[in-house]
């Protein structure tokens, strides 16, 4: 609790232990205390819950919203670097969010457009996984993806509600991803996709498509991932020549 003989301001003291209970979770459904709320638990003023509430938002923690429920926890925006092999599920993993998944679909089945991405007849049989991912109970993205089902048949028997598709790729089918092209566009998702990602109408979504090679060169995974453009961003960085990074 706060140490009011200490020479720390009482806002700056309640702002740190608001901070650690933000990190360690102890909101998971997404609402944050009021400023009454604070005063009671914290027994100050409600100046002083207001300060340190102000400076959380400044950080970009908190979300105030006026007249439409107090305040909420702001989820934080996951960056992806540009030029490099990437994993979502890892990238989450690194910031401490709970992350869990709902897999809609896990099957077989036959899709010529995604056979064709796959350099395959299309005809060909393909194991299809689709995911609602969850970041903290929000919704980050709808993925759906395809894989030669003579690769990837041992993943009908994995649960993805929380794990990384190369990681499951190389435990049971001893496939390494070395290469992957990744293409994103803007677009304003409808229907059932914008209903399950809780979108409202109108907002705008990032619509990614990956396809993978295996170390021996052969096409691994084609997938078409849907993210609500407030939730992720796309980031490069680059340096001139001799320059330090």
């Amino acid at each position: 609790m706060l140490d009011r003989s200490s020479s720390v301001p009482l806002w700056e003291q309640l702002l740190e232990d608001l901070r650690r209970r933000l990190f360690q979770g102890d909101w998971p459904a997404g609402r944050f205390p009021t400023d009454q709320q604070l005063v009671d638990q914290y027994g100050v003023s409600r100046q002083t819950a207001r300060e340190a509430v102000r400076r959380l938002g400044e950080q970009g923690l908190v979300e105030r919203q006026r007249g439409r429920g107090g305040t909420t926890i702001r989820v934080q925006e996951l960056e992806q670097p540009m030029g490099t092999l990437y994993s979502l599920f890892r990238a989450v993993e690194a910031t401490g969010a709970e992350q869990t998944n709902i897999v809609r679909a896990l099957d077989v089945r036959r899709d010529p457009v995604a056979a064709a991405r796959l350099g395959l007849p299309p005809d060909s049989d393909l194991v299809h996984i689709e995911r609602l991912r969850f970041v903290e109970g929000e919704p980050l993205a709808l993925d759906r993806a395809w894989l030669p089902d003579r690769l990837a048949h041992p993943l009908l028997a994995v649960d993805f509600t929380r794990t990384a598709m190369d990681e499951e790729l190389i435990r049971h089918c001893g496939l390494l991803t070395t290469w992957a092209r990744e293409r994103a566009r803007a677009v304003i998702p409808g229907g059932e996709d914008r209903d399950v990602l809780g979108m409202a109408p109108g907002q705008p979504a990032f619509d990614i498509e990956r396809l993978t090679r295996a170390a021996d060169g052969q096409f691994l995974e084609f997938r078409r991932s849907l993210m609500p453009g407030d939730r992720y961003s796309l980031v490069a960085e680059w340096a001139a020549p001799g320059s330090r990074g």
